[in-house]
């Protein structure tokens, strides 16, 4: 177990070594960024120490999910930053080949974001389809 004051120095490195990374976006056709489908992760909330980080597809496909303790650690974890988590991006070039971009969407924002909530009506509702062909 470590101290909070270790937590929070530890915490502070590495948003510190994350410093000036951009969100990944992969583009084999060069086609504009905006046109691009976007990939959200977002703090799902969760009990202190323990958070929930999600990703998902614009298109409503689940992506993946970590625990983090921090929600400064959720833009690395899943794979938000450009450069890090080359396994998790193998999965998002499987369901977007032809190219997407990453957003990242922090708690506070889950219930007023429009992109996310879009992705998350889709989710619901290709759940909903999928309980109906069981």
């Amino acid at each position: 177990m470590t101290t909070e004051a270790a937590a929070a120095l530890y915490e502070a490195q590495h948003q510190a070594s994350m410093y000036g990374k951009r969100y990944a976006v992969f583009n084999p056709h060069g086609k504009p960024v905006s046109e691009l489908p976007v990939i959200y992760g977002f703090n799902n909330g969760g009990p202190s120490c323990l958070l929930s980080a999600v990703l998902i597809a614009q298109d409503g496909t689940e992506l993946g999910n970590h625990f983090c303790s921090s929600e400064g650690y959720m833009r690395h974890d899943l794979g938000i930053l450009e450069g890090v988590r080359d396994d998790r991006h193998e999965t998002f070039r499987a369901h977007y080949p032809d190219g997407y971009c990453m957003d990242f969407v922090g708690y506070e924002y889950v219930l007023t974001h429009d992109g996310l909530n879009a992705a998350l009506a889709a989710n619901k509702a290709k759940k909903a389809e999928e309980a109906k062909t069981a």
